[in-house]
């Protein structure tokens, strides 16, 4: 978005509506990943009825914090990567 507070070029908005299908995606396998791997055990094998459900809701739990973390990661990553860390120069290394 220009300094100005202009409207954002299609360009820009295919970025960003990339970017979020990128953030939900990518926070949705990791969310799985930590659920099957807190909870799996607990789904898989016959344990006791409160080993069973501390399993699972600390699965939901990491799942559901880590979803949000990861989303919010790539997203910020995403937004302070759009702006130059040095006004007035567009390549780094300049």
């Amino acid at each position: 978005m220009t300094a100005h507070g202009g409207r954002r070029t299609q360009a820009e908005r295919d970025a960003i509506t990339v970017e979020i299908g990128y953030a939900l995606c990518s926070a949705a396998f990791a969310a799985a990943v930590v659920f099957g791997a807190v909870a799996g055990p607990a789904l898989l094998f016959h344990l006791s009825g409160t080993a069973e459900l501390l399993l699972v809701r600390a699965g939901l739990v990491l799942a559901a914090v880590l979803f949000v973390a990861r989303v919010a990661g790539v997203l910020l990553r995403f937004r302070a990567a759009d702006q130059p860390s040095q006004p007035g120069r567009t390549n780094p290394d300049s």
